[in-house]
């Protein structure tokens, strides 16, 4: 006889108490609320990776971006901004035509040691929302802001047209120098004559 069937006879004859069974019971359990505990902590660090995980990935490669609502050409336009840590932009909307476009650009700001730094997205938004001029393929020359259009075609004098628009009793002021720029302003118009040429 080995000694595996030694201890088989030798113990066939013992029976657990009924004591002893409650307390197996509880263990069981005790250990399936555990592990359900485990597994629900499990699910919400996978969550969380999740979450963190996709927050970096548009922190790292696309910037922060925001659908807005800006007027371009006169219309209140769906736009989605992409926002870069850069100081740039880009965006795309569809227009009034139906088309599909794509813009985009940016700048930085000069500190009194000469650093530059790069433009935030509030000043971003500030550049987007400032009048706009338009030169058409029939010739016509097209001022926007807002919702306002004004043509300024037969308007130019010497070259130059200026615009007063005003929203919400603000005024805004734009000098425009016929294919050589514009500048705006709520205060007053620019004088063409300061501006430097490329």
């Amino acid at each position: 006889m080995t000694n595996k069937e030694k201890y088989k006879k030798a113990f066939s004859a013992v029976h657990p108490s009924d004591e002893f069974s409650l307390e197996v019971e509880k263990m069981k359990r005790i250990r399936k609320r555990y592990v359900c505990k485990k597994m629900a902590a499990s699910i919400l660090c996978c969550v969380l990776f999740m979450t963190s995980a996709k927050v970096a990935y548009a922190m790292d490669v696309g910037g922060i971006q925001r659908t807005v609502q800006l007027w371009i050409q006169g219309d209140c336009t769906n736009v989605t901004v992409q926002f870069e840590g850069d100081g740039t932009y880009s965006m795309e909307y569809t227009d009034a035509d139906g088309n599909e476009q794509f813009r985009g650009g940016g700048g930085v700001e000069f500190a009194s040691d000469g650093s530059e730094i790069p433009l935030s997205e509030e000043e971003i938004m500030e550049y987007l929302t400032m009048p706009d001029v338009e030169y058409k393929d029939d010739g016509s020359v097209w001022v926007y802001w807002y919702d306002q259009k004004v043509d300024i075609t037969d308007k130019f004098v010497d070259g130059v047209c200026y615009v007063k628009f005003v929203k919400d009793k603000e005024p805004m002021y734009v000098t425009v120098k016929y294919h050589g720029g514009f500048a705006a302003g709520p205060h007053k118009y620019v004088d063409p004559d300061s501006w430097v040429s490329n």
